[in-house]
This record gives structure tokens, sequence and C-alpha cells, in this order.
């Protein structure tokens, strides 16, 4: 018997695309770039402005973006104006900054893909 927690190779297989958007996502550089364009069009250097980050950083996660089909450019003489390319993913980050929010610092510490800072995990087992 089948129940719904029980996840398959095929199951697996239908959630890969789920997955690698957000592993798209996951990277802090492409996701300041993500909300960053969540304001309006930009160019790599506008960008590279904003972040304080090199350009050929920039340029290769804006690359990373696009490959993924989040991020559309848009020629304009030599420059080339990036933008989301898909506007849903507004309501995806404010769905997480809801889970955030409700969440605390769970994901933040979490010990496989937070980064935790050893005063903030001491100070928050302290609270606890």
């Amino acid at each position: 018997m089948t129940t719904a927690l029980d996840i398959g190779p095929a199951s697996r297989g239908a959630l890969t695309p789920a997955a690698a958007l957000f592993h798209s996502l996951s990277e802090p550089t492409r996701l300041a770039i993500v909300q960053r364009l969540a304001g309006g069009e930009a160019r790599v250097v506008d960008l590279m402005a904003s972040l304080v980050l090199p350009q050929s950083t920039v340029s290769t996660h804006v690359a990373c973006l696009r490959d993924c089909g989040l991020v559309a450019g848009r020629p304009q003489g030599r420059q080339v104006f990036y933008r989301l390319a898909q506007p849903e993913l507004l309501q995806l980050l404010a769905a997480a900054e809801t889970v955030l929010s409700a969440t605390g610092s769970a994901v933040a510490l979490c010990p496989v893909y937070g980064n935790p800072d050893p005063h903030t995990v001491r100070a928050q087992a302290d609270v606890d």
C-alpha cells in the first residue's frame, strides 16, 4: 500500500525540476540578483554597484539565472538590461519571507543548509 508519505523513484523524478529551481536560488549572490531585479531592470554594471561584486561574479550568476529561464535580457545598443523572466518569482520570494518569519532562525541554524555563526548558535541555545 502506498501512502502520501511514500516517495518512490517516479515521484522523486517529478520533483527534480522543483529541486533545480530551489537550487538555482540557493546561492546568496543569485538570490540577491533576483531580489534586485524584482525592483526593475538592471545592467550588469548596475548589479555590480548594488551588490558590490566584481563583473565576472555578477555575469556568471546572471548567466546561470538566464540559463535556468529565471532572468531574461533585453539588448539595447551595446548594453543588456536584465529583468525577471518569470514575474511569479515575486510571489515565491514573498512566500519565502512568510515561511522565514514563521520559522524564525530555524532555517539559518540548520546544520546541513544553514551557515550558523557560532555566537548566534550559542545565544540561541541560551534562549532555548
